[in-house]
């Protein structure tokens, strides 16, 4: 009894401790994992290049010839006998001929423009690090630029297309009746149509260009995530704290999006990923047949596109550079994402 009697009480009007939120509690627990961070500082490496591309800091002149064309990749500087052969440019006459000809001064002009023009494209083509295109253009310069066209599309159309199959996911799952009956419906029309022939025929009818095939993508990808949202919120509608919530007068949306959500976060999350390497992949379909990105536009699809001409030649630096983008970034975003549903997986919280 004096034990009882002897214990501190919390002082007169002192607020009661607060639970930990889902999103801090799975911040805590992301920084804990090593991989999942290091993934995460990737990805924002990524980020940070498509913005210094987009605001014209990086990659800028990707589209000029700064060097001979498919120069291959070195990081040496000018090689002797290319500068010295760049050094030897046209010669003039030896004796003044300016009575006869009116444009024997600017002989002398034009060789030391010749000169100097030669040994100025023999050092940058010497000196490119990840090599020249067939037309002499950086092909690390347009490595960064695809990135920043290729990403866009990617996650663009990965969020479109998860908040159209999140949305109607969980109005199926949730209501049912004939809202998830008519829902059923259109699924079950996009889905028998194969994923190939409904990107072609859309395609066909926005034109191309980055945005049509960010609209295009999320219009065919949006199926995957709707099929298992909808099972979630089924499973997760008839549970005790969803009708816990609705007993203390919690409105519709507030169950569906403040109580479910939460806790189906982590397969949207998954899917998501899914969906971002799966419409890089057909982004570099569509670009390789002509109705991805425009002409005047590059991205990992058009580099790879244009690296299986040069392959012929031996020129395999622009394959290299494509896919190693294209790789780097799709396993960081990869093991991010898993690493972010380990966090939120409500089976791993009473774990800790």
């Amino acid at each position: 009894m004096s034990a009882v009697l002897d214990s501190p009480k919390a002082p007169v009007g002192a607020k009661p401790p607060r639970s930990e939120g889902v999103w801090h509690a799975a911040w805590r627990r992301l920084r804990a994992d090593r991989v999942g961070m290091v993934s995460l500082a990737i990805v924002l490496l990524f980020v940070v290049m498509i913005v210094l591309s987009a605001g014209g800091l990086i990659a800028k002149s990707w589209q000029k010839e700064v060097g001979v064309p498919s120069a291959p990749p070195t990081f040496m500087g000018p090689a002797p006998k290319t500068e010295a052969a760049a050094i030897e440019g046209p010669k003039g006459p030896n004796v003044d001929i300016s009575d006869v000809d009116p444009l024997a001064p600017r002989y002398k002009e034009w060789e030391e423009r010749a000169v100097k023009y030669k040994t100025t494209e023999a050092v940058k083509a010497e000196t490119l690090p990840f090599g020249g295109d067939r037309l002499g253009r950086d092909v690390l310069a347009k490595a960064l630029k695809g990135t920043q066209t290729s990403v866009f599309v990617g996650l663009l159309a990965a969020l479109v297309a998860t908040l159209i199959g999140t949305l109607l996911g969980a109005l199926a799952g949730f209501f049912g009746g004939k809202v998830g009956d008519f829902l059923e419906w259109l699924y079950s029309v996009f889905t028998s149509i194969p994923e190939i022939l409904l990107l072609l025929c859309f395609a066909a009818v926005f034109g191309r260009g980055i945005t049509s095939v960010a609209i295009i993508l999320a219009l065919v990808g949006w199926t995957g995530v709707y099929r298992q949202v909808r099972a979630e919120f089924l499973k997760h509608s008839v549970r005790d704290y969803v009708r816990s919530a609705e007993a203390v007068g919690a409105s519709t949306a507030s169950r569906m999006f403040r109580h479910i959500l939460p806790n189906v976060s982590h397969v949207i999350l998954v899917r998501m990923s899914l969906l971002v390497v799966s419409f890089i992949k057909f982004e570099v379909i569509l670009s390789y047949l002509g109705l991805g990105v425009g002409v005047d536009d590059v991205s990992w699809g058009t580099m790879l596109a244009e690296a299986q001409s040069e392959l012929i030649l031996g020129h395999w630096w622009q394959l290299v550079a494509a896919t190693a983008f294209m790789a780097v970034f799709v396993t960081a975003f990869s093991l991010f994402t898993d690493a972010l549903r380990d966090a939120l997986d409500p089976k791993l919280r009473g774990l800790e």
